[in-house]
Protein backbone atom coordinates (compact mmCIF):
# COMPACT_ATOMS: atom_id res chain seq x y z
CA UNK A 1 0.00 0.00 0.00
CA UNK A 2 1.22 3.85 -1.11
CA UNK A 3 1.22 6.22 1.23
CA UNK A 4 2.75 9.85 1.13
CA UNK A 5 5.39 12.04 3.94
CA UNK A 6 5.34 15.61 4.08
CA UNK A 7 9.43 15.21 3.15
CA UNK A 8 9.03 13.42 -0.03
CA UNK A 9 7.03 14.28 -3.20
CA UNK A 10 6.48 10.89 -3.96
CA UNK A 11 4.42 7.50 -2.66
CA UNK A 12 6.59 5.60 -0.42
CA UNK A 13 5.99 1.89 0.46
CA UNK A 14 6.95 -0.19 3.45
CA UNK A 15 9.24 -2.72 3.49
CA UNK A 16 9.76 -5.32 6.17
CA UNK A 17 13.45 -6.78 4.74
CA UNK A 18 16.52 -4.98 5.72
CA UNK A 19 18.02 -2.95 3.88
CA UNK A 20 20.99 -2.82 2.31
CA UNK A 21 23.59 -0.12 2.27
CA UNK A 22 20.95 2.45 2.52
CA UNK A 23 20.49 5.51 5.09
CA UNK A 24 17.63 7.39 6.03
CA UNK A 25 16.78 10.59 4.60
CA UNK A 26 15.63 12.51 7.69
CA UNK A 27 18.17 10.81 10.67
CA UNK A 28 20.99 9.79 8.01
CA UNK A 29 21.66 6.96 9.78
CA UNK A 30 22.00 3.65 8.11
CA UNK A 31 18.45 1.34 7.79
CA UNK A 32 19.47 -1.77 9.52
CA UNK A 33 15.46 -3.28 9.51
CA UNK A 34 12.92 -2.20 7.74
CA UNK A 35 11.59 0.89 6.02
CA UNK A 36 10.07 2.98 3.96
CA UNK A 37 11.01 3.26 0.34
CA UNK A 38 10.38 5.36 -2.55
CA UNK A 39 9.18 3.30 -5.74
CA UNK A 40 10.42 6.64 -8.05
CA UNK A 41 13.91 7.64 -6.47
CA UNK A 42 15.70 4.42 -6.01
CA UNK A 43 18.07 5.86 -3.34
CA UNK A 44 14.94 7.36 -0.62
CA UNK A 45 14.73 5.59 2.51
CA UNK A 46 12.77 6.25 5.71
CA UNK A 47 13.13 4.28 8.79
CA UNK A 48 9.91 3.17 10.20
CA UNK A 49 10.45 5.10 13.44
CA UNK A 50 11.16 8.21 11.44
CA UNK A 51 8.40 7.80 8.83
CA UNK A 52 6.18 7.72 12.27
CA UNK A 53 7.84 10.91 13.99
CA UNK A 54 5.17 13.65 14.92
CA UNK A 55 5.57 16.74 12.87
CA UNK A 56 5.09 18.80 15.82
CA UNK A 57 6.13 18.37 19.58
CA UNK A 58 6.00 19.91 22.85
CA UNK A 59 9.36 19.25 24.74
CA UNK A 60 9.95 20.18 28.65
CA UNK A 61 13.13 21.43 27.40
CA UNK A 62 11.57 23.99 25.70
CA UNK A 63 8.09 24.58 27.48
CA UNK A 64 7.64 27.96 26.14
CA UNK A 65 7.26 27.16 22.36
CA UNK A 66 6.43 24.16 19.78
CA UNK A 67 8.95 22.42 18.12
CA UNK A 68 8.63 21.64 14.83
CA UNK A 69 10.06 18.61 12.39
CA UNK A 70 11.86 21.13 10.02
CA UNK A 71 14.80 20.29 7.17
CA UNK A 72 17.73 22.98 6.94
CA UNK A 73 19.82 24.40 3.88
CA UNK A 74 22.69 21.58 3.34
CA UNK A 75 25.81 22.55 4.80
CA UNK A 76 24.28 25.26 7.99
CA UNK A 77 25.54 23.86 10.83
CA UNK A 78 24.10 23.84 13.87
CA UNK A 79 24.35 22.17 17.59
CA UNK A 80 21.70 20.41 19.21
CA UNK A 81 20.60 21.88 22.36
CA UNK A 82 20.23 18.56 24.35
CA UNK A 83 23.50 16.93 23.72
CA UNK A 84 25.63 19.88 22.45
CA UNK A 85 26.72 18.09 19.37
CA UNK A 86 26.77 19.41 15.65
CA UNK A 87 23.49 18.01 13.48
CA UNK A 88 24.43 16.80 10.23
CA UNK A 89 21.09 15.07 9.66
CA UNK A 90 19.05 17.31 7.12
CA UNK A 91 15.66 17.05 9.55
CA UNK A 92 15.97 18.03 13.13
CA UNK A 93 13.33 19.64 15.48
CA UNK A 94 13.39 23.03 15.93
CA UNK A 95 11.96 25.75 17.36
CA UNK A 96 10.71 28.63 14.46
CA UNK A 97 11.14 31.33 17.55
CA UNK A 98 14.41 31.05 18.84
CA UNK A 99 17.78 28.90 18.11
CA UNK A 100 16.96 25.98 19.92
CA UNK A 101 17.48 22.58 18.14
CA UNK A 102 17.06 18.44 18.79
CA UNK A 103 18.55 15.82 17.57
CA UNK A 104 15.45 13.12 16.30
CA UNK A 105 17.04 11.01 18.81
CA UNK A 106 17.75 13.20 21.78
CA UNK A 107 13.79 14.92 21.19
CA UNK A 108 12.83 10.69 21.41
CA UNK A 109 14.88 10.12 24.73
CA UNK A 110 12.04 9.69 27.85
CA UNK A 111 12.76 12.13 30.15
CA UNK A 112 15.61 12.34 32.83
CA UNK A 113 14.40 10.47 36.32
CA UNK A 114 13.90 13.71 39.12
CA UNK A 115 16.38 11.67 41.32
CA UNK A 116 19.44 9.36 41.01
CA UNK A 117 19.88 7.86 44.83
CA UNK A 118 22.85 5.74 43.35
CA UNK A 119 25.36 6.98 41.12
CA UNK A 120 28.57 6.16 41.09
CA UNK A 121 30.58 8.96 40.02
CA UNK A 122 29.85 10.50 43.37
CA UNK A 123 29.28 9.63 46.81
CA UNK A 124 25.60 11.52 47.10
CA UNK A 125 22.23 11.34 45.81
CA UNK A 126 21.69 13.65 42.55
CA UNK A 127 19.04 15.94 42.32
CA UNK A 128 17.88 17.35 38.14
CA UNK A 129 17.30 20.95 37.77
CA UNK A 130 14.72 21.14 35.27
CA UNK A 131 15.67 23.69 33.77
CA UNK A 132 18.53 25.11 30.79
CA UNK A 133 21.26 26.72 32.49
CA UNK A 134 25.31 27.53 31.31
CA UNK A 135 27.30 25.04 34.50
CA UNK A 136 31.02 24.08 34.31
CA UNK A 137 30.77 20.32 35.08
CA UNK A 138 32.51 18.83 37.93
CA UNK A 139 32.70 15.45 35.91
CA UNK A 140 34.26 16.30 32.77
CA UNK A 141 35.47 20.08 33.09
CA UNK A 142 32.83 21.29 30.16
CA UNK A 143 31.04 24.36 30.40
CA UNK A 144 27.85 24.17 28.63
CA UNK A 145 23.77 25.00 28.61
CA UNK A 146 22.43 21.70 30.12
CA UNK A 147 19.43 20.86 32.65
CA UNK A 148 21.96 19.63 35.56
CA UNK A 149 22.14 17.18 38.23
CA UNK A 150 23.08 18.77 41.52
CA UNK A 151 24.26 17.20 44.94
CA UNK A 152 22.65 19.30 47.23
CA UNK A 153 25.36 18.46 50.06
CA UNK A 154 28.03 19.67 48.40
CA UNK A 155 26.96 21.18 45.49
CA UNK A 156 28.42 19.41 42.57
CA UNK A 157 27.33 19.85 39.05
CA UNK A 158 27.33 17.42 36.09
CA UNK A 159 25.79 16.58 32.80
CA UNK A 160 23.07 14.26 32.59
CA UNK A 161 25.18 12.06 30.98
CA UNK A 162 28.17 12.51 33.18
CA UNK A 163 25.65 11.31 36.07
CA UNK A 164 25.48 7.62 34.64
CA UNK A 165 29.02 7.16 33.87
CA UNK A 166 30.56 3.87 35.54
CA UNK A 167 33.54 3.82 37.90
CA UNK A 168 35.16 1.02 35.86
CA UNK A 169 34.81 0.70 32.06
CA UNK A 170 36.36 -1.60 29.43
CA UNK A 171 36.74 0.00 26.36
CA UNK A 172 37.58 -1.53 22.58
CA UNK A 173 40.90 0.52 22.29
CA UNK A 174 42.77 -0.40 25.48
CA UNK A 175 43.34 -3.60 26.80
CA UNK A 176 43.27 -2.87 30.88
CA UNK A 177 39.98 -1.60 32.81
CA UNK A 178 40.01 2.00 33.15
CA UNK A 179 39.36 3.79 36.78
CA UNK A 180 37.16 6.52 36.71
CA UNK A 181 39.84 9.15 38.89
CA UNK A 182 39.65 12.49 39.76
CA UNK A 183 43.34 13.24 41.23
CA UNK A 184 46.12 11.88 40.19
CA UNK A 185 50.23 13.22 40.04
CA UNK A 186 50.73 12.69 36.29
CA UNK A 187 53.28 14.02 34.54
CA UNK A 188 52.54 16.44 32.01
CA UNK A 189 53.41 14.04 29.20
CA UNK A 190 50.62 11.88 30.12
CA UNK A 191 48.20 14.45 30.03
CA UNK A 192 47.05 13.65 26.32
CA UNK A 193 43.58 11.27 25.93
CA UNK A 194 45.11 8.35 23.86
CA UNK A 195 41.39 7.82 22.43
CA UNK A 196 41.28 11.60 20.72
CA UNK A 197 44.37 12.59 21.03
CA UNK A 198 43.71 15.99 22.64
CA UNK A 199 44.86 17.09 26.22
CA UNK A 200 43.20 16.18 29.56
CA UNK A 201 42.39 18.27 32.29
CA UNK A 202 43.50 16.15 35.37
CA UNK A 203 42.00 19.10 37.79
CA UNK A 204 38.42 16.92 36.94
CA UNK A 205 37.45 13.41 36.13
CA UNK A 206 39.40 11.29 33.82
CA UNK A 207 39.40 7.16 33.35
CA UNK A 208 42.95 6.27 33.87
CA UNK A 209 44.97 2.75 33.71
CA UNK A 210 46.99 2.09 36.56
CA UNK A 211 48.91 -0.43 34.57
CA UNK A 212 50.41 1.25 31.75
CA UNK A 213 49.12 5.25 32.84
CA UNK A 214 46.82 5.39 29.62
CA UNK A 215 44.69 8.61 29.93
CA UNK A 216 40.98 9.07 28.07
CA UNK A 217 38.39 11.87 28.59
CA UNK A 218 35.43 10.66 30.37
CA UNK A 219 33.27 11.16 27.41
CA UNK A 220 35.91 9.35 25.27
CA UNK A 221 36.20 6.41 27.31
CA UNK A 222 32.21 6.24 27.76
CA UNK A 223 31.26 7.31 24.10
CA UNK A 224 27.61 6.71 24.34
CA UNK A 225 27.75 7.07 20.28
CA UNK A 226 29.00 3.83 19.30
CA UNK A 227 27.26 0.91 20.47
CA UNK A 228 29.00 -1.64 22.72
CA UNK A 229 32.17 0.48 22.53
CA UNK A 230 32.46 -0.14 26.16
CA UNK A 231 31.28 -3.20 28.14
CA UNK A 232 30.75 -1.62 32.08
CA UNK A 233 32.79 -3.81 34.45
CA UNK A 234 31.11 -5.90 37.52
CA UNK A 235 32.50 -7.25 40.53
CA UNK A 236 31.63 -10.95 39.29
CA UNK A 237 33.33 -10.10 35.63
CA UNK A 238 36.97 -9.24 36.04
CA UNK A 239 37.94 -12.83 36.16
CA UNK A 240 36.59 -12.84 32.76
CA UNK A 241 38.70 -9.76 30.84
CA UNK A 242 41.81 -11.78 30.20
CA UNK A 243 39.71 -14.01 27.63
CA UNK A 244 38.44 -10.77 25.80
CA UNK A 245 41.72 -8.88 25.93
CA UNK A 246 43.77 -12.34 24.38
CA UNK A 247 40.75 -11.93 21.28
CA UNK A 248 41.22 -8.23 20.89
CA UNK A 249 45.09 -7.97 21.43
CA UNK A 250 46.80 -11.38 21.06
CA UNK A 251 46.65 -13.40 18.28
CA UNK A 252 43.90 -13.16 16.15
CA UNK A 253 44.38 -16.72 14.74
CA UNK A 254 42.42 -17.49 18.10
CA UNK A 255 39.09 -16.46 17.09
CA UNK A 256 38.30 -19.55 14.58
CA UNK A 257 39.92 -18.11 12.63
CA UNK A 258 41.55 -20.13 9.41
CA UNK A 259 41.36 -19.17 6.18
CA UNK A 260 42.34 -21.89 4.25
CA UNK A 261 43.14 -25.86 4.28
CA UNK A 262 46.50 -26.93 3.72
CA UNK A 263 46.97 -29.26 1.29
CA UNK A 264 50.49 -30.17 0.64
CA UNK A 265 53.53 -28.97 2.53
CA UNK A 266 57.67 -29.83 1.88
CA UNK A 267 60.53 -30.02 4.11
CA UNK A 268 62.87 -26.89 3.49
CA UNK A 269 66.14 -25.88 4.50
CA UNK A 270 66.92 -26.40 8.21
CA UNK A 271 63.96 -28.76 8.36
CA UNK A 272 61.70 -25.99 8.10
CA UNK A 273 57.76 -26.86 6.41
CA UNK A 274 56.94 -25.01 4.11
CA UNK A 275 53.28 -25.61 3.08
CA UNK A 276 53.11 -25.58 -0.77
CA UNK A 277 49.56 -25.80 -1.96
CA UNK A 278 46.06 -24.56 -0.10
CA UNK A 279 42.40 -24.73 -0.48
CA UNK A 280 42.03 -21.26 0.27
CA UNK A 281 38.31 -20.19 1.41
CA UNK A 282 37.73 -17.08 -1.41
CA UNK A 283 38.56 -19.74 -4.37
CA UNK A 284 37.32 -22.95 -6.09
CA UNK A 285 40.44 -24.46 -6.86
CA UNK A 286 43.40 -25.05 -5.08
CA UNK A 287 46.35 -22.79 -5.03
CA UNK A 288 50.03 -23.57 -5.60
CA UNK A 289 52.81 -21.77 -4.12
CA UNK A 290 55.65 -20.33 -6.75
CA UNK A 291 58.49 -18.00 -6.65
CA UNK A 292 58.08 -17.25 -10.51
CA UNK A 293 56.86 -13.80 -11.80
CA UNK A 294 55.60 -14.31 -14.67
CA UNK A 295 53.30 -10.80 -15.24
CA UNK A 296 51.93 -7.68 -13.71
CA UNK A 297 48.89 -8.98 -11.98
CA UNK A 298 47.62 -7.94 -9.33
CA UNK A 299 46.88 -9.95 -5.76
CA UNK A 300 43.38 -10.65 -5.79
CA UNK A 301 43.19 -10.50 -2.37
CA UNK A 302 44.71 -6.60 -1.65
CA UNK A 303 44.78 -5.37 -5.38
CA UNK A 304 48.54 -4.82 -5.21
CA UNK A 305 51.42 -5.63 -7.50
CA UNK A 306 52.50 -9.04 -7.08
CA UNK A 307 55.68 -9.82 -5.28
CA UNK A 308 57.40 -13.27 -4.33
CA UNK A 309 56.29 -15.67 -2.86
CA UNK A 310 52.78 -15.79 -4.03
CA UNK A 311 49.88 -18.58 -3.98
CA UNK A 312 49.00 -18.96 -7.86
CA UNK A 313 46.13 -20.96 -9.37
CA UNK A 314 46.81 -23.49 -12.07
CA UNK A 315 43.38 -23.71 -14.24
CA UNK A 316 42.70 -19.57 -13.74
CA UNK A 317 43.96 -16.49 -13.20
CA UNK A 318 43.47 -16.23 -9.25
CA UNK A 319 46.46 -14.74 -7.50
CA UNK A 320 46.66 -14.41 -3.75
CA UNK A 321 50.05 -13.11 -2.15
CA UNK A 322 51.30 -15.42 0.52
CA UNK A 323 50.69 -12.54 2.76
CA UNK A 324 47.12 -11.78 1.63
CA UNK A 325 46.41 -16.16 1.52
CA UNK A 326 47.27 -16.21 5.63
CA UNK A 327 45.44 -13.43 6.65
CA UNK A 328 43.02 -14.72 9.71
CA UNK A 329 39.27 -15.14 8.80
CA UNK A 330 38.59 -13.20 11.72
CA UNK A 331 39.56 -10.22 13.54
CA UNK A 332 39.24 -6.88 15.68
CA UNK A 333 39.72 -3.82 14.72
CA UNK A 334 39.91 -0.56 16.80
CA UNK A 335 37.69 1.32 14.20
CA UNK A 336 35.08 -1.02 14.87
CA UNK A 337 33.24 -2.72 18.08
CA UNK A 338 32.52 -6.09 16.39
CA UNK A 339 34.55 -9.03 15.07
CA UNK A 340 35.15 -8.66 11.65
CA UNK A 341 35.35 -11.24 9.03
CA UNK A 342 37.29 -11.66 5.83
CA UNK A 343 35.43 -12.12 2.69
CA UNK A 344 35.87 -12.19 -1.18
CA UNK A 345 32.35 -10.89 -2.13
CA UNK A 346 30.56 -9.93 1.07
CA UNK A 347 27.36 -8.17 -1.15
CA UNK A 348 27.17 -11.39 -3.53
CA UNK A 349 28.72 -10.23 -6.62
CA UNK A 350 32.88 -10.40 -7.67
CA UNK A 351 32.17 -7.26 -9.33
CA UNK A 352 30.70 -5.48 -7.40
CA UNK A 353 33.19 -2.59 -5.58
CA UNK A 354 32.20 -1.59 -1.74
CA UNK A 355 33.37 1.76 -0.05
CA UNK A 356 36.16 1.13 2.76
CA UNK A 357 34.69 3.13 5.83
CA UNK A 358 38.42 4.23 6.54
CA UNK A 359 39.92 5.52 3.41
CA UNK A 360 36.52 5.61 1.20
CA UNK A 361 38.36 4.47 -1.80
CA UNK A 362 36.27 2.06 -4.00
CA UNK A 363 37.58 -1.68 -3.64
CA UNK A 364 36.86 -5.22 -4.82
CA UNK A 365 39.40 -7.42 -2.96
CA UNK A 366 39.56 -9.15 0.16
CA UNK A 367 37.48 -6.83 2.99
CA UNK A 368 36.99 -7.56 6.79
CA UNK A 369 33.33 -6.92 7.03
CA UNK A 370 30.64 -6.23 9.96
CA UNK A 371 27.21 -7.35 8.09
CA UNK A 372 25.19 -6.15 11.60
CA UNK A 373 26.61 -2.50 11.18
CA UNK A 374 27.70 -2.47 7.34
CA UNK A 375 30.83 -1.95 7.91
CA UNK A 376 33.47 -2.83 5.39
CA UNK A 377 37.88 -2.11 5.63
CA UNK A 378 39.89 -2.87 2.90
CA UNK A 379 43.23 -5.21 3.66
CA UNK A 380 45.26 -2.47 3.77
CA UNK A 381 43.33 -0.58 5.97
CA UNK A 382 42.70 -3.30 8.25
CA UNK A 383 46.32 -4.01 9.11
CA UNK A 384 46.48 -0.22 10.26
CA UNK A 385 46.41 -0.60 13.93
CA UNK A 386 45.38 2.70 15.95
CA UNK A 387 49.51 3.86 16.89
CA UNK A 388 51.30 4.34 13.41
CA UNK A 389 54.82 5.99 12.93
CA UNK A 390 55.55 7.56 9.64
CA UNK A 391 58.46 8.96 7.66
CA UNK A 392 56.41 11.97 6.64
CA UNK A 393 56.40 13.36 10.13
CA UNK A 394 59.14 14.46 11.96
CA UNK A 395 57.56 13.40 15.71
CA UNK A 396 56.56 10.14 13.56
CA UNK A 397 53.96 9.05 16.45
CA UNK A 398 50.70 9.09 15.19
CA UNK A 399 47.56 7.99 17.21
CA UNK A 400 44.03 7.46 16.10
CA UNK A 401 41.50 9.92 17.08
CA UNK A 402 38.26 9.12 18.21
CA UNK A 403 37.16 12.45 16.86
CA UNK A 404 36.23 10.10 13.61
CA UNK A 405 34.02 12.83 11.43
CA UNK A 406 35.51 15.75 12.49
CA UNK A 407 39.19 14.96 11.46
CA UNK A 408 40.20 16.74 8.33
CA UNK A 409 44.09 15.26 7.09
CA UNK A 410 46.59 18.02 7.02
CA UNK A 411 47.69 16.88 3.80
CA UNK A 412 44.69 15.94 1.75
CA UNK A 413 42.33 17.93 3.39
CA UNK A 414 40.00 14.88 3.20
CA UNK A 415 37.61 14.95 6.13
CA UNK A 416 37.14 10.82 7.94
CA UNK A 417 38.85 8.83 10.36
CA UNK A 418 42.54 10.37 11.18
CA UNK A 419 45.65 9.74 12.92
CA UNK A 420 46.74 12.74 15.89
CA UNK A 421 50.22 13.43 16.29
CA UNK A 422 50.27 14.31 20.47
CA UNK A 423 52.98 16.76 19.79
CA UNK A 424 51.26 19.31 17.25
CA UNK A 425 48.25 19.52 15.02
CA UNK A 426 49.51 17.19 12.23
CA UNK A 427 46.53 15.08 11.37
CA UNK A 428 46.63 12.43 8.76
CA UNK A 429 43.74 10.20 7.43
CA UNK A 430 43.68 6.52 6.27
CA UNK A 431 44.02 6.88 2.59
CA UNK A 432 47.35 8.58 2.90
CA UNK A 433 48.43 6.78 5.59
CA UNK A 434 48.08 3.70 3.72
CA UNK A 435 49.94 4.92 0.32
CA UNK A 436 52.38 2.60 -0.49
CA UNK A 437 56.02 4.17 -0.43
CA UNK A 438 56.78 2.37 -3.75
CA UNK A 439 54.28 1.73 -6.75
CA UNK A 440 54.36 0.84 -10.32
CA UNK A 441 52.93 2.23 -13.37
CA UNK A 442 52.21 -0.54 -16.32
CA UNK A 443 53.07 2.11 -19.02
CA UNK A 444 56.32 3.23 -17.36
CA UNK A 445 59.65 1.13 -16.75
CA UNK A 446 60.78 2.27 -13.52
CA UNK A 447 59.16 2.03 -10.20
CA UNK A 448 57.35 5.60 -8.46
CA UNK A 449 58.48 6.61 -5.03
CA UNK A 450 55.94 8.79 -2.59
CA UNK A 451 57.29 11.94 -2.42
CA UNK A 452 55.65 14.12 0.67
CA UNK A 453 57.73 17.44 -0.63
CA UNK A 454 58.01 19.16 -3.88
CA UNK A 455 60.39 18.47 -6.12
CA UNK A 456 61.35 21.91 -6.85
CA UNK A 457 60.09 25.27 -6.62
CA UNK A 458 58.51 26.51 -9.92
CA UNK A 459 55.44 27.16 -8.73
CA UNK A 460 53.57 24.85 -11.23
CA UNK A 461 52.66 21.45 -10.57
CA UNK A 462 51.52 18.43 -13.38
CA UNK A 463 50.42 15.29 -13.46
CA UNK A 464 52.87 13.81 -16.39
CA UNK A 465 50.18 11.12 -16.79
CA UNK A 466 46.42 12.78 -16.63
CA UNK A 467 48.62 16.43 -17.34
CA UNK A 468 46.33 17.82 -14.87
CA UNK A 469 47.62 20.33 -12.35
CA UNK A 470 48.66 19.13 -8.81
CA UNK A 471 48.04 20.56 -5.44
CA UNK A 472 51.61 21.85 -4.54
CA UNK A 473 50.58 20.63 -0.68
CA UNK A 474 49.30 17.41 -1.65
CA UNK A 475 51.87 14.37 -1.47
CA UNK A 476 53.18 12.59 -5.44
CA UNK A 477 54.59 10.18 -6.39
CA UNK A 478 57.99 10.92 -8.44
CA UNK A 479 60.10 8.39 -10.82
CA UNK A 480 63.95 9.89 -9.87
CA UNK A 481 65.31 8.56 -13.27
CA UNK A 482 62.92 10.37 -15.65
CA UNK A 483 61.79 13.36 -13.61
CA UNK A 484 58.40 12.10 -13.95
CA UNK A 485 55.56 13.15 -11.17
CA UNK A 486 52.31 11.47 -10.87
CA UNK A 487 48.95 12.20 -9.16
CA UNK A 488 48.99 8.97 -6.38
CA UNK A 489 45.54 8.15 -8.34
Amino acid sequence: MEVTHFCHEHPLVYYEEKGERSFCYLCQEKILGSSYRCIKCKRFYLHKSCFELSRELHHPLHRKHLLVLTEWPYGYRRKCNRCAKYIFSYFSYNCLSCRFSLHLRCASLPPLPHTMEKVQIHDHSLTLLRKLITFTCDACGKEGKDTPYLCITCAFWVHPICASLHRTVQHVRHQHTLNLTYSLQIQPDHQICLLCVEKVDTNYGFYYCSSCTFVAHLSCAADGDIEDNINVLKDEDKESIEPITALRYGNPESVDSESYFVKKTITGEEGIEITTEIQHFSHQHELTLTHELKNSDKCDGCKRPILTPFYNCTQCRFILHKFCAELPRKRWHPLHQHLLTLSMNPYGSYDALFSCNACARSYNGFSYNCHKCNFDLDVNCSLTSDMLTHDSHEHRRLILSNATRSGRCSVCDSEGYVFRCADCAFALDFKCATLPSITIYKQHEHPFTLQYTLEDNSGEYYCDICEGKRHPKHWFYYCIDCSYPAHPN
